[in-house]
């Protein structure tokens, strides 16, 4: 290997972009990042720096913002219409009399409040989720909420049949996912504080998410 290849002491094999070259992970030079000097953001998703010469095809696209959009939207509405079964009683739900037996039936106290800021935090953050408003806190919201569903029915075995934590683990898992991926360009977060930091805001609201849980299962039950 002559000294000048500038493929020296690259493991991926991949010369280093040259000046001006549209090379490597496109997250922090798209417009929507744009406006936040220079290095400021290096430090919430390290990848940047710590892999400087990935080869073009991992930057970030609009398939992933479209991709991302279908997610929030179907889990978005999905939860709107389950907090609306235990809010309103719609679609056949048990309304907040019916949701505070079935609390009261799993050994919790003061249910008719539990029953109603379950059906509220599951109605708003789908809200929120289809339009990628607020998004770290309303992921954080349904994590919190499924998490405790998980906990609760991890007794009954796994499978959606057998009363056990298939649905709600699935949800968990998708919510978060978002925290971490924040919601895409097509989103009203988009440019927002959390928008640009989402390893940041991710953590935040992962750690909101283990306090509710904590508080709810310790202090409710």
């Amino acid at each position: 290997m002559s000294p000048n290849d500038s493929s020296r002491g690259d493991p991926l094999g991949v010369a280093p972009p040259r000046t001006g070259a549209a090379t490597g992970l496109d997250y922090y030079d798209d417009e929507a990042y744009g406006d936040t000097g220079a290095g400021a953001l290096r430090g919430d998703l390290e990848f940047h720096d710590e892999f400087p010469t990935v080869p073009e095809g991992t930057a970030w696209h609009r398939g992933l913002d479209l991709g991302l959009l279908l997610v929030r939207s179907v889990l978005g509405v999905v939860l709107v219409a389950h907090g609306a079964r235990k809010l309103f009683g719609a679609f056949g739900g048990a309304g907040l009399d019916g949701t505070a037996e079935v609390l009261a039936a799993a050994g919790f106290r003061r249910t008719e409040v539990l029953a109603a800021v379950t059906g509220v935090t599951e109605f708003g953050a789908g809200i929120l989720l289809v339009l990628g408003l607020f998004t770290p806190l309303a992921a954080a919201g349904v994590l919190g909420v499924t998490t405790g569903a998980v906990l609760l029915r991890a007794g009954d075995g796994f499978f959606l049949e057998q009363g056990g934590a298939e649905y709600p683990l699935l949800v968990a898992a998708v919510a978060l996912g978002l925290l971490f991926t924040g919601p895409g360009r097509a989103s009203v977060d988009n440019g927002s504080v959390w928008f640009r930091r989402p390893v940041l805001s991710g953590t935040v609201g992962l750690l909101l998410a283990a306090a509710v849980v904590t508080g709810v299962l310790v202090g409710l039950r």
